[in-house]
Parts: C-alpha cells; sequence; structure tokens
C-alpha cells in the first residue's frame, strides 16, 4: 500500500451525507496532525457562477487548495443522474483522467479522501460506474449509512455490492439524517452485527462536520489495499 493513507467514500444512496462525513474525516485527519484533501471527482449540479456546494465544502475542510481541475476533473451543470448529464452536455466521463488527478493529489497531502457520487453503483456512462472507479484506484472503502428506515437493507445490499467487487471495506459510519428515525439503537444495533468492518462513528443530526470530528475515529491506515482493478476492466 502507498505509505500515504486514501479512502473512497461511498454511501447507501445520494443525499445521506457523504460529503459531511468526508468532511469531518478531514477535519479528523488533520487533528490527527496530517495535512488531508479530498477530490469529488464527478460532480453535477452548478450554478450560475460554476459553483458546486459539494466541492466547495470539500475544499473549504482540506488543508491545502488545490487546483479545483484536481478536486473535480468532471462537473456538470444539471443536478441529475451524472450519466445523462454527460450526454446532455456532449461529454464523456472517462476514468483514466480521475486516476491521474488522484495521483497528483496523493503526492500534495499525507492523506486523500475520494468521494463517490449517489450510491456505489451509479452509472457514469455506457461502461462504467463508481464501483469502477473505486476499483481502479484501489481503496479501501468507507460507508456512509443514512440512518432511516430501510437502511438495514441499503447498507447490506452495497456491502454485498462492494465484496462482489473485491473490495476492502474499511468501516462504516451511521449518519442520522432522520433524527425521528424509529428504533434507532436496534437499528444500528442489527448493523453493527452483520457488516463486517469497525462502525468509525454515529454523526448526531444538527452537528458540524468539526463537532462530528471529535466523535469518529479514523480507519486503520494498515488495511491493504486492493491489488486487482475489479472484474469488468474492459469497461475502462
Amino acid at each position: 500500500m502507498n505509505a500515504r493513507p486514501a479512502w473512497f467514500i461511498t454511501g447507501t444512496d445520494t443525499e445521506i451525507g457523504k460529503t459531511f462525513v468526508a468532511c469531518a474525516l478531514l477535519h479528523a485527519l488533520r487533528r490527527a496532525g496530517l495535512s488531508a484533501v479530498a477530490m469529488k471527482p464527478v460532480a453535477a449540479g452548478f450554478d450560475e457562477h460554476g459553483i458546486n456546494d459539494d466541492v466547495e465544502r470539500l475544499l473549504a475542510a482540506s488543508s491545502i487548495q488545490p487546483p479545483r481541475a484536481l478536486v473535480n476533473p468532471y462537473g456538470f451543470r444539471a443536478a441529475i443522474a451524472p450519466h445523462i448529464a454527460a450526454e446532455e452536455e456532449g461529454r464523456a466521463i472517462e476514468l483514466p483522467p480521475i486516476v491521474a488527478a488522484f495521483a497528483q493529489l496523493r503526492a500534495l497531502a499525507d492523506a486523500v479522501l475520494v468521494e463517490g457520487v449517489g450510491g456505489f453503483c451509479v452509472p457514469l456512462g455506457a461502461h462504467c460506474d463508481t464501483a469502477d472507479l473505486a476499483a481502479l484506484l484501489k481503496l479501501p472503502l468507507i460507508l456512509v449509512v443514512g440512518m432511516r428506515l430501510g437502511c438495514i437493507n441499503h447498507a447490506l445490499l452495497t456491502q454485498q455490492a462492494i465484496a462482489a467487487r473485491g473490495l476492502p471495506l474499511a468501516g462504516w459510519v451511521a449518519n442520522r439524517i432522520d433524527p425521528a428515525m424509529s428504533r434507532f439503537s436496534e437499528n444500528l444495533a442489527a448493523l453493527q452485527a452483520r457488516l463486517p468492518a469497525p462502525l468509525l462513528g454515529v454523526v448526531e443530526h444538527g452537528t458540524t462536520p468539526e463537532e462530528a470530528a471529535l466523535t469518529l475515529r479514523l480507519p486503520d491506515p494498515a488495511l491493504p489495499a486492493i491489488t486487482q482493478c475489479g472484474s469488468r476492466p474492459e469497461r475502462l
């Protein structure tokens, strides 16, 4: 494994707090004395000034301010599925430029977080998806579970998809996106009993990334990266 730790942040769905957790982990890494930076390889939803909230939040929480082209190689105006947005703009999402941008960021900081888009298997084009990207980067994953009704099924299916690609799960975060969730403790216990990775922490509703950083533990940097690029290299 590269001496500089890096992780891929994925989630059980869209709008479940991947960016929030990524920012919290950036703060936690910085509190541990590491310079840290995050990238959002694919982002959809930019305003008239060319600003995407997720990208800006990641930059604000990072130790350094690299060029936005490295942090976000592919940005699309409409806040829709990225493969549809790319098609509408007459562009194609290619994985090699993302890998190259990641390599440059890894040379600039002690630790790098790569945030996916949507859930784990979101299409990026006709022949690749975010799972392919995670496999190509050869990074252990951190799964953000949006704690709401149905999250157990979503989390277990996502974990199975990760395992099917031969990717290591470094840990998971329970994000309380629904503060009124019924039987939260029981759901959390069910996930802890079934997910084959450590719980890195519970993010309470209404906290800031800086506050959440105090309650999250960092994944084990000694976790080995994968040695294969996944089961569908022909997609690249």
